[in-house]
C-alpha cells in the first residue's frame, strides 16, 4: 500500500510545477484526475521535438509529470460540465490549481465557495508571485521567478553576466514545496476533520531553494558576487582541470583538505594544514589552489574522481546528462521508472521520486493518458 491510497485529487493544473506536484501525490498512491479544456489542453501536451507524440497530446515534456494520472476533459465555462465538477469536488480531498491572477475566482472556483460545498476539501494555489503583494496577479514562467528572485544574477561569471539556469529548476522545486503542504495539510486534516486553502508561491520556493545565500544577504546587505564554478573562500572547493576535462572537487572542511593533499602526494602541506586556523586556509587559497591545479592537470577526470573518493574526498567528473543517466549509480536506484509507454520516441524511463520506502514506495502504474481518456470512466463515479 502506497502512502496516499484512497486519496482523491482533482488537479487544474498546467505547465510544470502544478503537474508535478500531482503527479508527486499520485506516485505515492494518490487517485489524480486531470481536468483540462477539450479546446485548450495542457500546453505541454504539444511541446516536444517529436511531431508525431504532439498530434497524440503525449510529448515527453508532458508524460514527464502527468503519468499516473487519469484525464478528464471538461469545459468549466460551460454549465453542465461545470455542474458535474462540482459534483465530482464533493468526493475529492483536495483540489491543485495554478490559475493566474483571477481567472478560478471568475469561474466560481475559489476555495471561499467551494469550501461551502467540501468543508473537508484541502485547496491549493500555485502562482508565480502567491495570492498577496502587488504582484500576486501577474503571470511568470520559471526563468521570470529567476529573474525576479536574484537567481540568475548569482549565477554565471562577471564576464558573462547573469545566466539562467538551464533546466526548470524552480518549477520543479515548487512543485515539490507544494506537495509537501498539501501532505502536511491531509494529515492535519486528520486532526481536525476541516480542509484548509494554500497558497503557494514560485518566488517563495525559489528563495527557500536559496536559504543559506538569503540568509547571508540579509545579515549583510549585500548580494553575493556571481563566482561561477570557484569559490570565494575554499581552494579545494570548486572546478579543476584534468587533462582530459574539467572536475569538481568539494573539500570544504579542514580534514577533507588534508585527505586532499595527501590523495595528491603532497604530504607535508596536508601537515602543515592541521595547523592552520579557518581564517589561515582562506589567506592562503591562492597558493594551495595553485598547487592542486598543477598536479591534478597530469591525469583524467576518472581517475581522480576515484582516488579522491577513496580519500573520502567528495568529487566528480562533471558529466554530460547522458553519461549521468547512464551511469552505474543511477541505475542502481529506483528514482527512474518505467513510462509503460510503446511508442518508440517515448522516453522509457520517467523521473519518479527521490526517495524510496521499504514497502509501499512511490511508483508509476498508469502511463500518462490522452486527453479525455478516462472521461466514461469518471462520469460513472457519480452516475
Amino acid at each position: 500500500m502506497r502512502p496516499f491510497e484512497g486519496i482523491r485529487i482533482l488537479d487544474l493544473t498546467h505547465v510544470f510545477a502544478g503537474p508535478f506536484c500531482t503527479f508527486q501525490l499520485a506516485v505515492m498512491g494518490a487517485e489524480v484526475i486531470k481536468i483540462e479544456s477539450p479546446d485548450a489542453p495542457d500546453m505541454m501536451r504539444d511541446e516536444g521535438n517529436f511531431d508525431d507524440l504532439n498530434e497524440l497530446g503525449l510529448s515527453n515534456f508532458y508524460i514527464c509529470q502527468n503519468s499516473e494520472k487519469k484525464s478528464l476533459s471538461l469545459d468549466l465555462k460551460v454549465e453542465k460540465d461545470k455542474i458535474f465538477f462540482l459534483k465530482l469536488l464533493e468526493t475529492a480531498d483536495v483540489l491543485v490549481q495554478n490559475y493566474s491572477g483571477n481567472s478560478i475566482a471568475d469561474l466560481g472556483l475559489s476555495y471561499k465557495k467551494l469550501k461551502k460545498i467540501n468543508p473537508r476539501l484541502i485547496y491549493c494555489s500555485m502562482t508565480g508571485f502567491g495570492r498577496t503583494g502587488p504582484k500576486s496577479e501577474h503571470p511568470a514562467y520559471d526563468s521570470v521567478i529567476q529573474a525576479y528572485s536574484g537567481l540568475m544574477e548569482l549565477n554565471g561569471l562577471k564576464s558573462t553576466g547573469p545566466l539562467r539556469v538551464g533546466p526548470a529548476v524552480v518549477d520543479y522545486g515548487t512543485g515539490i514545496h507544494a506537495a509537501f503542504a498539501i501532505s502536511s495539510a491531509l494529515y492535519r486534516r486528520q486532526i481536525t476533520g476541516k480542509g484548509l486553502e494554500i497558497d503557494v508561491s514560485m518566488l517563495d520556493a525559489a528563495l527557500m531553494l536559496m536559504t543559506s545565500t538569503v540568509s547571508e544577504t540579509i545579515a549583510t546587505g549585500l548580494s553575493k558576487p556571481n563566482y561561477g564554478n570557484d569559490h570565494p573562500d575554499y581552494a579545494g572547493y570548486g572546478a579543476f582541470k584534468a587533462n582530459d576535462r574539467d572536475f569538481v572537487i568539494g573539500a570544504f572542511t579542514k580534514k577533507q583538505m588534508q585527505n586532499l593533499f595527501r590523495a595528491l602526494d603532497l604530504d607535508d602541506t596536508a601537515n602543515e594544514i592541521s595547523y592552520m586556523s579557518k581564517k589561515e586556509l582562506k589567506t592562503n587559497k591562492k597558493k594551495f589552489k595553485k598547487m592542486i591545479s598543477q598536479v591534478v592537470i597530469n591525469n583524467t577526470a576518472d581517475y581522480w574522481e576515484e582516488v579522491l573518493n577513496r580519500y573520502h574526498v567528495p568529487a566528480s567528473k562533471i558529466r554530460t546528462l547522458t553519461e549521468a543517466l547512464n551511469s552505474e549509480q543511477i541505475k542502481s536506484r529506483s528514482v527512474l521508472q518505467n513510462s509503460l509507454l510503446s511508442n518508440n520516441f517515448h522516453s522509457k524511463k520517467l523521473p519518479t521520486a527521490a526517495f524510496g520506502y521499504s514497502s509501499g514506495s512511490p511508483k508509476i502504474t498508469i502511463s500518462a493518458q490522452k486527453l479525455g481518456k478516462n472521461n466514461k470512466e469518471i462520469r460513472k463515479l457519480i452516475s
